[in-house]
Parts: structure tokens; C-alpha cells; sequence
């Protein structure tokens, strides 16, 4: 199973890079989760102002935050997530390929 998350990571990282690198900033201090949602372990934050490469993203928990309402979640690092609604993308969809 971890091979398929490794192969999965490999290819992700391939899509954001064929894709041209692009930062975000965060609106807002937001928790970065182990998963698309709160239930997921908390396991580290992010200033307001701090700037992220998205991965890709993913459907999950809604989260009403500072940028609006959505499903959105972004994947920052290999397990690390936060809620697109705390990342000004510049849109209310997808900026980057799904997980």
C-alpha cells in the first residue's frame, strides 16, 4: 500500500511541476491536517501570509473560511492538508490536478 502512495506522490509531484510551479498565499493561520477534513489529526499550522505549492487537490469536509465555503482541501506535502477556504488560489475551483 505505501508504494501506491509513494507512486501516487511521484506522479502528483510530475503534474504540479509539468503544470509550471505556483505559490499561494495563506489568508489566514489555518491547522494543516493529516487528511481532508478536521476529524483528521491536526499536525502542524501555517501563518497567515505563508505561501504553499499545491500538490494537488481533493473533495472533503466543507469548511467555511476567510476566501468563502467549500469542499476544496489542498495537499501541501505528502499527508499535509488545509482547507483551500484559508489559500487565496485566485478561484473557487480547482487550481491544481486532483489527488
Amino acid at each position: 500500500m505505501s508504494e501506491q502512495v509513494t507512486i501516487r506522490d511521484a506522479v502528483s509531484a510530475m503534474q504540479t511541476a509539468a503544470a509550471g510551479t505556483r505559490t499561494y498565499t495563506v489568508v489566514a493561520d489555518v491547522n494543516i491536517r493529516s487528511g481532508p477534513g478536521t476529524s483528521y489529526a491536526k499536525i502542524g499550522t501555517l501563518s497567515a501570509g505563508s505561501r504553499v505549492t499545491l500538490q494537488c487537490q481533493t473533495p472533503g469536509q466543507t469548511i467555511t473560511g476567510p476566501t468563502g465555503t467549500t469542499r476544496i482541501w489542498d495537499r501541501i506535502g505528502s499527508g499535509r492538508y488545509v482547507s483551500d477556504a484559508y489559500v487565496r488560489t485566485g478561484s473557487d475551483g480547482y487550481v491544481a490536478p486532483r489527488c
